[in-house]
């Protein structure tokens, strides 16, 4: 294993970035909008070897660059992360612009991390248990790098993935006064590292990382099955440069097979995306492909019964044990077994209550979660991405019309011992309806036939604070749909919204706020409390903070 934080050689200089505890973090990727990244008639995936060689149809500009999706499947490019600090109403406080290979004095062999620009999933943002740092996921490539988001890590190359460059993975941490660490990893070969948490508390030092793996055919290599879904790496103590990662290192692995069903594709049922921590265990959720089950998981580290079955799983379906800890260590899996039932013996478990449809004929499409209590969790569900437009009404109709995508609220019923969805918010949302973006285009997409205009889809990347009166206030990233040929790479919103947390029924007074509007070449992802926020006495100062506001407003 290998890891981030703790070491000042892996520390980068103080950049002078102060974040206050208790404001909001949020992960925004930077386009730089230049005609010459892409020349038209360029060979795609780079260095690419025939048969797998494209053409380019469209040059670097924003954002027609993403039509050359519909030759390239595997096209993207990377651009630099930028930390947005907010105040919790969205007012901007200061950005901090993670190091990357645009910024001066930043040559290859210097500490660096970049995100593919319009991969949707990637740069979730996540407070350490401790609260200390946030960590995140990207890449260790330059600025305007193609197909990087597909390409293999170096320990681990698939011959059939038609990307043939190698880039690994890598962890980023950053503290309360902006200095950040990174670690890389050879996990998530051929694709995509998702979500990333350190588990710094009481002496432990570990990193759980959430993302997928494989670009290439069946079958895939022994590598790809291990370093897909849920990853663990410890701590290094150099920089980026002197790292010599090993093998992946898998801690969480799930089968449909334990739900009795036929197995499928291996390494693919663990195409996982949300990632967080709650009562001392690991949840994740998986919301995208064709294989396994789109729903809401967790690692349960309380063993296994006679038969090597999870305890608190038998049958794929539970409920974390009383006795759960976090993970300290990969599994120790049976190399012979992974071309046949992959990363065995499987420790995942589906969570009581959520769904268990088969993926290729799923409605449900989660994303973020975050627990408001024991007994109350908020999971996001992005919509099934269809853009059907009717002229007509102006309108994306099939977004408009989905009922599960937004913010789902599930109740614990304790007599039946099992998650219960309450309702789903919507209001405000508008999903479905069109919005503008200062300079962006208004017109169709030739390629698509489509307007280019984006509009909400549902939600993704998720963060909440509960309140001392019984609310919750949450915070989501939206998706989009839209006539781009990749809505990845649509301008997308920060939205809030605050709910009553004993209902269980949807109030008509509830609505989503859009805080925060990415402009013309900018994509949201993420969203966190800023490193050094204590979650545990978050409402408290939160409370005592709105009372000094009202104190100094009636003394003038």
């Amino acid at each position: 294993m290998s890891g981030v934080l703790g070491a000042t050689g892996a520390v980068a200089e103080d950049n002078g970035v102060e974040f206050k505890p208790g404001n909001l973090l949020v992960s925004r990727s930077v386009y730089d909008n230049n005609p010459a990244n892409v020349v038209v008639g360029m060979p795609l995936p780079p260095n690419c070897v025939a048969p797998n060689c494209v053409t380019a149809t469209t040059d670097g500009s924003y954002p027609n660059i993403w039509n050359n999706e519909s030759v390239d499947a595997s096209f993207g490019i990377t651009a630099k992360i930028v930390l947005d600090q907010l105040k919790p109403s969205g007012e901007l406080v200061n950005s901090l612009e993670v190091p990357n290979s645009s910024d001066r004095g930043v040559p290859p062999t210097k500490d660096q991390v970049v995100t593919s620009f319009s991969s949707k999933s990637e740069i979730a943002l996540n407070l350490s248990t401790d609260g200390r740092v946030v960590t995140f996921m990207g890449y260790l490539a330059p600025v305007n790098a193609l197909d990087v988001s597909n390409s293999n890590t170096p320990a681990v190359v698939d011959p059939t993935n038609p990307v043939p460059g190698t880039d690994y993975r890598v962890v980023a941490a950053v503290d309360q006064h902006g200095r950040f660490s990174f670690t890389k990893t050879n996990a998530y070969s051929g694709n995509n590292g998702r979500a990333a948490i350190l588990n710094d508390k009481d002496g432990a030092n570990v990193i759980y990382t959430a993302g997928n793996a494989g670009n290439g055919g069946n079958p895939q290599p022994n590598g790809i099955i291990v370093g897909a879904g849920a990853q663990i790496l410890t701590a290094e103590h150099k920089a980026l440069v002197a790292q010599d990662p090993g093998l992946p290192t898998p801690v969480g692995s799930f089968s449909i097979s334990q739900l009795a069903l036929k197995a499928d594709k291996v390494g693919k049922d663990t195409n996982f995306r949300g990632l967080t921590i709650f009562n001392k265990v690991v949840y994740t959720t998986k919301g995208s492909g064709s294989n396994g089950i789109n729903t809401v998981y967790f690692i349960d580290t309380t063993g296994f019964d006679t038969t090597g079955k999870p305890l608190a799983c038998p049958n794929g379906v539970g409920l974390p044990g009383a006795t759960a800890s976090l993970p300290s260590a990969p599994i120790f899996y049976d190399a012979t077994k992974l071309q046949t039932n992959g990363v065995t013996p499987y420790n995942m478990c589906i969570l009581k209550g959520f769904p268990t449809t088969l993926a290729k004929t799923s409605t449900s499409f989660p994303f973020g979660v975050w627990f408001a209590d024991a007994k109350t969790l908020y999971v996001t569900d992005e919509g099934d991405g269809t853009t059907t437009f009717d002229p007509v009404s102006g309108k994306y109709t099939a977004a408009a019309a989905q009922t599960a995508a937004g913010l789902q609220k599930w109740v614990f019923d304790s007599s039946l011992g099992t998650w219960k969805l309450a309702y789903v918010l919507q209001a405000g949302l508008d999903l479905g309806v069109p919005y503008k973006v200062k300079g962006y285009p208004t017109g169709q997409n030739p390629k698509t036939g489509l307007p280019w205009s984006p509009a909400s889809d549902g939600l993704r990347n998720i963060m909440g604070r509960v309140n001392r009166d019984g609310t919750a206030t949450i915070w989501a990233i939206t998706s989009t749909v839209s006539g781009n040929t990749d809505t990845g790479a649509d301008p997308n919103q920060l939205v809030m919204i605050t709910d009553n947390l004993a209902a269980t029924s949807l109030s008509a007074g509830e609505r989503f706020t859009a805080i925060q509007t990415a402009r013309f070449g900018e994509v949201l992802r993420g969203v966190s409390f800023t490193p050094g926020t204590d979650l545990d006495h978050l409402a408290d100062d939160h409370d005592r903070h709105d009372d000094d506001r009202q104190q100094h407003a009636d003394a003038h």
